[in-house]
């Protein structure tokens, strides 16, 4: 990312909130579990009694990135924050809810949540994010590409600021995932992450050999989980 940095990054994942919740070796911790959840964050408000859980834990990623980052909703409210959005299957669940549930239980209500663009769609909405905007479908090549994405805005001035989201849950397409299981790697661990990422010197993430080390499985979530890494280890100055 030339002329960008990554500020700060809010973390949550099977393990825990953060970093500091992640295992010295999540291979190990998991032992037999093939999928680490993520329990439904509780979130004030009627909107979000029939969000999605994915869409709920991408509105936690932005909290816990604002906590990190000691700022404000106001602070990243209005045009001048870019929202750009990773995953490769946080729309599973609901696409498949909705192609499953019980004939007649499924209405106009649930169809909205089986797009990609429902999580950033409830995350823009929450915190009042007019900037630029943007979806990647896919793993880590997806976040790495929204990390480019977010500089290039940056580099042009199209923001000040801008937001690198990735969610991944696993839990309610598990049967589906151990049927292809020589696709993925296990343990598969659910997270939500955000990057803030500001103009500024580079630095690197954490490895990804790391990474899988200590998270899993995370798709699209990984690259984010290394740069809390690097953060966490003093790699990348503070904003």
């Amino acid at each position: 990312m030339k002329g960008a940095r990554v500020a700060g990054v809010g973390l949550v994942t099977g393990w825990g909130d953060g970093v500091a919740a992640l295992p010295a070796d999540a291979a190990r911790a998991a032992g037999s579990r093939r999928v680490i959840a993520v329990a439904r964050p509780t979130l004030i408000g009627d909107r979000f009694r029939r969000a999605t859980r994915e869409c709920v834990l991408g509105v936690a990623a932005v909290n816990a990135l604002l906590r990190a980052v000691g700022d404000t909703a106001d602070t990243i409210a209005g045009t001048d924050t870019a929202l750009v959005y990773a995953t490769a299957g946080a729309y599973g669940a609901a696409n498949r809810a909705f192609i499953e549930v019980t004939p007649g239980a499924a209405s106009t209500l649930h169809f909205p949540y089986t797009a990609p663009s429902a999580v950033p769609a409830e995350v823009a909405i929450e915190f009042g994010l007019r900037g630029d905007y943007a979806i990647l479908l896919g793993g880590v090549s997806a976040t790495q590409e929204a990390l480019w994405h977010a500089a290039t805005l940056l580099g042009r001035g199209a923001c000040t600021r801008a937001l690198v989201l990735a969610v991944e849950t696993f839990e309610e397409c598990a049967d589906l995932y151990a049927r292809g299981r020589w696709l993925v790697r296990w343990p598969l661990v659910e997270a939500a992450a955000c990057a803030l990422v500001v103009a500024g010197e580079a630095t690197a993430p954490a490895p990804d050999v790391v990474v899988r080390a200590r998270a899993g499985e995370t798709g699209a979530c990984a690259p984010l989980i290394g740069f809390a890494l690097a953060l966490a280890e003093g790699a990348v100055p503070a904003p």
